[in-house]
């Protein structure tokens, strides 16, 4: 399928969010885990992305706080986000967590194997929820094994979708016990892949990506192994990305840090610093090489 332009400003405040680049190292260097959502969703239908999803009010309640392997004031200081309490902040990775769990099967979770993993599974098809999960077997979720990668801040005019979201993106290195597997309801394909494969089948138009897959998987390019990526994120805060968009002829421009027309003038990733959409697609200026420079 093609993604549409959105025309359409939303006026209201973004969405807070989690999304989790689960990683494993593989023959010929790091892997990422990838979803593709369900051809009928209204955000990104058809398009493949990190598992991730809104985070919930539960999610920074007392009660699932007491279930995190880590305070709220060390995760807190770990999203480098002065302008939200402790508690929300954790909520986030909370949030990680969940939705990796409800998206592909993956519990990050202390002690735990795959066999219970697959219990855990089997108890959620049933309809207990996240939290009463995590009481019914005991468990504590892993916290201190997600790492910040960055912050995506949807602009007012969306260019996919008509809706904004505040996400934060986290790496985590997958548990080598556990499968990770699409859901058959909000997404219908689970695939591991080389970053630079996930790009090449892009660029060949096989699969769909949006900006923030794009430019993190380009970024991941730059690693030899899971090892790295980690060191990396931890070496720096995340950084925000709050992309500008212009109307250009027959689609839109849209700028990130770093650009000479985004009002933050130090660059948050490496890569291009901007992107164009035309023909139902974000493109480099210069082709398919510009994304590793």
């Amino acid at each position: 399928m093609t993604l549409k332009l959105n025309e359409t400003e939303v006026t209201t405040p973004p969405r807070p969010a989690a999304s989790v680049m689960l990683l494993r190292d593989g023959d010929t260097g790091p892997e990422v885990f990838m979803l593709r959502r369900h051809g009928d969703s209204d955000v990104l239908g058809g398009a493949y992305v990190f598992p991730g999803g809104k985070v919930d009010a539960d999610d920074h309640e007392d009660d699932m706080l007491a279930r995190v392997d880590t305070h709220p004031d060390v995760l807190h200081g770990a999203l480098a986000d002065p302008d939200i309490e402790a508690a929300r902040a954790a909520g986030y990775f909370v949030a990680a967590c969940r939705e990796t769990f409800e998206e592909c099967g993956v519990l990050l979770a202390e002690g735990i194997d795959g066999h219970t993993a697959e219990r855990v599974s089997a108890r959620a098809r049933e309809g207990l929820a996240f939290l009463e999960l995590l009481q019914e077997f005991e468990l504590k979720l892993a916290i201190s094994r997600l790492t910040p990668w960055s912050r995506w801040v949807t602009p007012r005019i969306p260019s996919t979708h008509s809706k904004r979201f505040d996400t934060r993106f986290f790496v985590a290195r997958a548990p080598a016990d556990q499968i990770a597997r699409h859901d058959q309801r909000e997404t219908t394909e689970g695939v591991w892949q080389r970053p630079r494969d996930a790009l090449e089948r892009y660029w060949a138009r096989e699969i769909d990506l949006v900006a923030p897959q794009i430019m993190s998987l380009a970024h991941f390019t730059r690693f030899a192994s899971v090892n790295d990526i980690l060191a990396e994120a931890r070496r720096r805060p995340p950084p925000t990305i709050q992309p500008e968009p212009y109307p250009m002829e027959g689609g839109r421009m849209v700028a990130y840090p770093g650009d000479e027309k985004h009002p933050v003038r130090e660059r948050a990733m490496p890569g291009p610093t901007r992107l164009y959409f035309r023909q139902g697609r974000f493109e480099p200026e210069g082709g398919f090489e510009a994304l590793f420079r």
